[in-house]
């Protein structure tokens, strides 16, 4: 089974600080992570030089934090699946919590993304979690089914689909690590469900060292979406490596 790792930038690495940190990844062999399979999500303005580093096929997959859902068109500072695909991107992350918070997404436009994504050949990253007065009412489950049933919508073959788990009390500077109780229920719930017909679940929330594989411990739970602990290529190395050796 394979087991993903991966980190999006967010809105951080000039051209320079990202040439960098994927010429470090580019250098290391492909061999030292098996079943093990990386991937990053750089800023839009980053992403084509950092897939001209990694190259097409590389073994460290490169993809988009946004696309829009239509190909083309009057849509002032937006990009089109079509777009990050002709950049390099192989994967487009789709409803992240803070897209949802500060940019009015939805899940009929999360739909809309992954429905683009598919169309064109692209892995949709689809992000869903709940905030933390949904957790402490003990509704987490029924939460994240209904957003990930949205997201897939009318799409009649969910393979090419990677879930992330990612509770909104879980992530960001403020966030607070998710012990392995507090998310086996929704993994046992998207498993049950999804797991058989979608391409991967992973979760993401405060990962670090100290709990990946604890977290990877949990049934249903097929990889990682790590945060800030994978900004420094450092960081990220270490826990490809950490995983790759469990």
């Amino acid at each position: 089974m394979t087991t993903w790792v991966g980190t999006s930038w967010k809105m951080n690495k000039t051209l320079a600080q990202a040439r960098d940190y994927a010429e470090t990844l580019a250098a290391t062999d492909p061999g030292r992570w098996p079943g093990v399979q990386p991937f990053i999500l750089p800023p839009a303005t980053a992403l084509a030089s950092v897939s001209a580093v990694l190259g097409r096929g590389s073994h460290v997959l490169v993809g988009a934090q946004n696309a829009h859902w239509a190909d083309d068109g009057a849509w002032t500072g937006e990009v089109s699946v079509p777009q990050v695909a002709d950049a390099g991107a192989t994967i487009v992350e789709i409803g992240h919590s803070e897209r949802r918070a500060y940019f009015a997404e939805t899940d009929a436009t999360v739909n809309l993304k992954v429905q683009a994504s598919l169309r064109h050949g692209l892995t949709p990253l689809v992000c869903v979690g709940e905030p933390d007065e949904v957790f402490a009412s003990g509704s987490s489950v029924l939460h994240v089914l209904d957003q990930v049933r949205a997201a897939l919508d009318g799409v009649d073959d969910v393979s090419s689909v990677v879930l992330a788990y990612e509770p909104i009390w879980a992530i960001g500077f403020s966030g607070r690590p998710a012990a392995a109780a507090d998310i086996a229920d929704v993994f046992a719930a998207l498993s049950a469900e999804w797991g058989s017909a979608v391409r991967g679940i992973l979760f993401g929330g405060s990962v670090n060292p100290g709990n990946a594989l604890a977290t990877l411990g949990v049934d249903g739970v097929d990889g990682l979406f790590i945060g800030r602990a994978a900004w420094d290529v450092t960081g990220f190395i270490g826990l490809l490596d950490l995983v790759a050796a469990r």
